[in-house]
């Protein structure tokens, strides 16, 4: 195995890793940004405002695609190890 296919390897983990991790990440931004201005406008300042909404967007988002997300670390999880069997 030389650097080009070890680059490649860990570029694409990254790109999974992305890809699996980005819905997420932009989802908790919108509701953290809209609870935000919320909290500015009605001067509310509680900690579990901010938390439970988010944790129960997740955990839908996790239902709806998990499976999804599953797929795609699998595949790549595939491709890792039949690059690593076909090394000479």
């Amino acid at each position: 195995m030389d650097t080009t296919q070890i680059t490649d390897l860990i570029h694409r983990a990254l790109y999974t890793a992305t890809i699996v991790v980005g819905p997420i990440l932009v989802i908790c931004l919108i509701i953290g940004i809209v609870i935000s201005i919320f909290q500015a406008a009605t001067q509310i300042h509680e900690q579990s405002l901010t938390f439970v909404p988010k944790i129960v967007v997740v955990l839908i988002l996790l239902i709806f695609a998990g499976n999804w997300m599953v797929v795609q670390v699998s595949d790549f999880t595939k491709e890792a190890f039949n690059l690593l069997a076909n090394m000479n």
